[in-house]
């Protein structure tokens, strides 16, 4: 049953998001240096047509037109990220006062125009220096990003109610690690392992610079996860579907809310031989408590055990099917983005719901949700982009469904605010509300636009 208006408590907050990667562009203007998204996205083979981030969307140099867009919109919070290579070359040590300068100029105009900023520090562009010296598989780059992190505190914290940490570590190890289809790009699921301690040991470790600040505002972390649901009740399918959270959400929800790995993963990943690198003191530094939880959510599927079959020969390959032993199912009229990802809003209320019982309901802002349609510009240049607003139709009333169960909802940021370079698929993938000609920069508003703004001027009505 579609609801006439929804049910989102007071000061929930309608948004939009963008990382500074994907839009920035002017790569080496100003003092910045290289991050490992450049080194990838330069070297042949790795992002679809050759495409780099080196002019992206020119947002560096546009904050007045961005900021307009946003007011156009009519949203109350923007989440974007900032370089880390932009405003501290090095990767630690001194400020680039022509980076940070741009940050306190996008931060002022959203403030100006009665927008909050909602800042993530880690959005995926490690500096290559860092890189350089071991990157995320030395335990000193955490080190590192707590450093960072207080530096932005210092430089912006006045300013900015709302920090997130790292976005979508499972991303950022695992993609980038064991599969490596992300910067920097390595096979190796022993490292990915060790990554994604490190990352979650600098959450916990920008967490307590936070505290010792005695910064205002509140501070999360932005893990994006996903639903499996078991195709048959075949205790089997069941159990596979446990592995497959298991793998993706669990390995970092719990030891940012218990404190500790889960131990059927902890004994998979044993018997492989790999062991996360755990010290003294780690876990209990990961699970200091937060004031929101960020969840990026774009698609879920219905997933069974993986039937018996040859192993995979590449070694990775096959240590992923170890662990998981599961696989997806194609369901005859199941909707999929331009991107080939499932269509299944019902997943967003599921684990809202799981997030609910297992975690002790922790306050969340979804700090991404949208879907990639590649429809342009027709002959009187209107894009009429009528899956994506069927898409955000379908989640925000999934937001909703979980509201009224009892999730506690404080925010909905839509991704994204414009076509961006979305990784390593390059230009060819939109998931923007504005379109961008990558050819002139030029922005235009799609039909999704104007959609989302009528539904946060009209205060939660089905659009």
């Amino acid at each position: 049953m579609q609801p006439d208006h929804f049910s989102f408590p007071p000061g929930f907050l309608w948004g939009a998001a963008t990382s500074a990667y994907q839009i920035e562009g002017s790569t080496d203007a100003d003092g910045r240096t290289p991050s490992i998204w450049d080194t990838f996205a330069r070297t042949a083979g790795r992002v679809a047509n050759g495409d780099t981030g080196d002019r992206a969307c020119d947002s560096y140099r546009r904050v007045e037109e961005d900021v307009a867009l946003l007011r156009q919109l009519g949203v109350q919070a923007y989440r974007f990220s900032i370089s880390w290579s932009r405003v501290m070359p090095a990767g630690r040590g001194p400020l680039n006062p022509a980076g940070v300068d741009y940050y306190r100029r996008l931060v002022r105009g959203l403030r100006e125009a009665g927008i909050q900023p909602m800042v993530t520090l880690y959005h995926w562009d490690l500096p290559q220096a860092l890189q350089d010296e071991g990157g995320w598989a030395s335990r000193r780059c955490a080190h590192d990003f707590a450093n960072y992190a207080r530096a932005m505190f210092e430089a912006l914290g006045d300013e900015v109610p709302v920090w997130f940490t790292i976005n979508e570590p499972w991303c950022a190890s695992f993609l980038s690690y064991a599969y490596g289809l992300h910067a920097p790009g390595e096979r190796d699921l022993a490292r990915a392992v060790t990554v994604a301690h490190h990352l979650l040991l600098a959450h916990g470790l920008a967490v307590k610079e936070f505290r010792r600040g005695e910064f205002a505002g509140r501070i999360g972390i932005a893990p994006n996860v996903e639903w499996h649901e078991p195709y048959t009740s075949h205790p089997a399918d069941v159990a596979a579907c446990e592995r497959g959270l298991a793998w993706f959400n669990r390995w970092f929800l719990d030891p940012l809310y218990r404190g500790r790995y889960p131990s059927d993963m902890l004994a998979r990943y044993a018997a492989l031989g790999i062991h996360p690198p755990v010290e003294d003191g780690d876990m209990a530094t990961i699970a200091q408590p937060t004031d929101l939880l960020g969840i990026n959510y774009y698609s879920g599927c219905y997933s069974r055990e993986a039937l018996p079959a040859e192993p995979p020969a590449d070694e990775v390959a096959r240590q992923i099917h170890e662990l998981r032993r599961l696989e997806s199912v194609d369901v005859p009229g199941f909707k999929k983005t331009d991107i080939d990802w499932n269509i299944y809003a019902d997943g967003l209320y599921k684990v809202l719901s799981w997030i609910r019982e297992e975690y002790g309901n922790p306050p969340i802002v979804i700090t991404e949700n949208g879907a990639c349609d590649n429809t342009g510009p027709d002959a009187n240049g209107v894009i009429d982009d009528a899956a994506r607003i069927e898409y955000f139709r379908r989640h925000v009333i999934a937001l909703d469904r979980a509201v009224r169960a009892g999730s506690d909802l404080r925010g909905y940021m839509a991704w994204s605010l414009m076509d961006n370079f979305e990784w390593a698929y390059g230009y060819d993938m939109r998931f923007g509300l504005v379109h961008v000609d990558f050819d002139t920069l030029a922005r235009t508003p799609k039909e999704s636009f104007h959609w989302y703004r009528r539904l946060i001027q009209e205060g939660g009505c089905v659009a």
